[in-house]
């Protein structure tokens, strides 16, 4: 029988009943019983499966796995709150009862696709470079890269010290004042694409991501979402 022994405060916000600083605080409030014993420790492991876990009395009941993809508009954060108070992604959500988070960043001024969920264990492959799950954008600047600038992105170039892993580029549209460039990668650095193009000298004046591997955005309505099925998580990681 596999043992899975996780900390106790991560194991009641994975039950969806609140964030793991608000269960710190039930467990020093003695909220928190672990087969009918009060737990006095935040960071005490637990075999959820072999324990009852109870808060307020009440045993957590494992929450459903919800998965949706929204249409991020620009100026809303991708952050659970906001200390300046502005527009957080899941004031877009507010009829779903499950407590959602965004899956990577997009920022303030950013659109485009955005994948939530309650599921902590497929957001880590989603993020993580090793399973290279690759994340399509199209980038948009007010003149056309030289062919050497789209080499090197497309090879790597130093950011931050580290060296960025290769990408696809290709261009979507060329006009005298604009061009849009699909750029792919796996990695998702804070605000890397922005500071790609910034670093072969272009500023990019609008930034969309289009897909999560083979899931697309396609023409879902900015600033609405839809949910996923089994088959919508599998493109994922195509």
């Amino acid at each position: 029988m596999t043992v899975c022994m996780e900390r106790i405060q991560k194991i009641i916000a994975h039950a969806g009943v609140c964030s793991r600083r608000k269960a710190e605080q039930y467990i020093a409030e003695g909220r928190v019983k672990i087969d009918g014993e009060l737990v006095t420790q935040p960071g005490l492991k637990v075999d959820p499966q072999q324990s009852l876990i109870t808060v307020d009395g009440k045993p957590l009941q494992e929450e459903k796995k919800v998965y949706i993809l929204l249409h991020k508009p620009r100026g809303y954060v991708t952050t659970l709150s906001d200390p300046q108070g502005r527009p957080i992604v899941t004031d877009l959500i507010p009829e779903i009862p499950e407590r959602l988070f965004p899956v990577g960043r997009l920022d303030l001024e950013s659109e485009g696709a955005l994948l939530l969920t309650n599921d902590g264990a497929l957001a880590n492959q989603v993020l993580h470079p090793r399973f290279e799950v690759n994340k399509t954008y199209e980038a948009t600047l007010q003149r056309l890269p030289q062919k050497t600038d789209l080499q090197r992105l497309e090879q790597g170039i130093i950011l931050d010290g580290k060296k960025t892993w290769p990408a696809r580029l290709r261009i979507l549209k060329k006009k005298r004042d604009l061009t849009v460039i699909e750029i792919m990668i796996h990695e998702g650095k804070k605000r890397q694409v922005r500071k790609m193009f910034q670093a072969v000298g272009h500023e990019v004046i609008r930034l969309k991501r289009t897909a999560y591997g083979q899931l697309r955005l396609q023409n879902l309505p900015e600033g609405t979402y839809r949910f996923l099925g089994k088959n919508d998580v599998k493109k994922l990681f195509l």
